[in-house]
């Protein structure tokens, strides 16, 4: 039984992915209801140069709205996605702000970027989850959502190949390995308790 902990009380998430993080982001973003008003913001490494098509893939299984931030974009309810070659930070204003930084770690969107910048803003109601990769960007940023008290998660290495390594080097920065199931119920928790508030005519009625 999954400790609770943060998705009662998260007000945003964060998620992070290398390859094979499509597959598992595909089991855990369509079951998530329209009524939810919070923000998921994803980073997943991707050619530099290509055009993403996970807004068009993700918008045609998925009930909340699926978007690329622009610069100084407000954060709101829905799916986000780090557009290819820009680091994706969230302010403290919580606002987007995208970045021609160096890459770090190789990487450029960088999980560790979004991470430390979302904890910085959010602290302890920040929930983190780490999908799979061949490399260990992510793991500074857990360290960094577990030190200001938020709380992660990453998928339970189940083997030995390069797959692993970034949820293996999430789990020694504080992250509690879960089975794919698992997060897709933590996930739901937390979009569930965050739901949207009721309209300026229903508030008044």
């Amino acid at each position: 039984m999954l400790n609770r902990g943060t998705s009662d009380r998260a007000a945003a998430v964060v998620i992070g992915g290398s390859a094979g993080a499509i597959q598992g982001l595909l089991h855990l973003l369509p079951g998530l209801r329209a009524t939810s008003a919070l923000p998921i913001v994803i980073v997943v490494h991707l050619p530099p140069r290509s055009p993403s098509l996970l807004t068009e893939l993700f918008s045609e299984r998925c009930a909340l709205p699926v978007r690329e931030p622009c610069d100084k974009e407000p954060v709101t309810s829905g799916i986000w996605f780090a557009p290819p070659d820009y680091h994706l930070l969230i302010e403290k204003d919580r606002t987007f702000s995208l970045s021609l930084d160096e890459p770090d770690l190789h990487s450029r969107p960088s999980i560790d970027a979004l991470f430390e910048s979302a904890a910085d803003c959010y602290g302890k109601t920040l929930l983190g989850i780490v999908l799979t990769g061949a490399s260990r960007d992510g793991a500074r940023g857990v360290r960094t959502i577990c030190d200001l008290g938020g709380e992660c998660f990453t998928l339970a290495p189940d083997g030995s190949d390069d797959l692993c390594t970034m949820p293996r080097a999430a789990v020694e920065q504080g992250a509690t390995p879960v089975s794919l199931a698992d997060l897709g119920d933590l996930l739901r928790l937390a979009a569930d308790m965050h739901p949207r508030g009721r309209t300026a005519v229903e508030k008044h009625s």
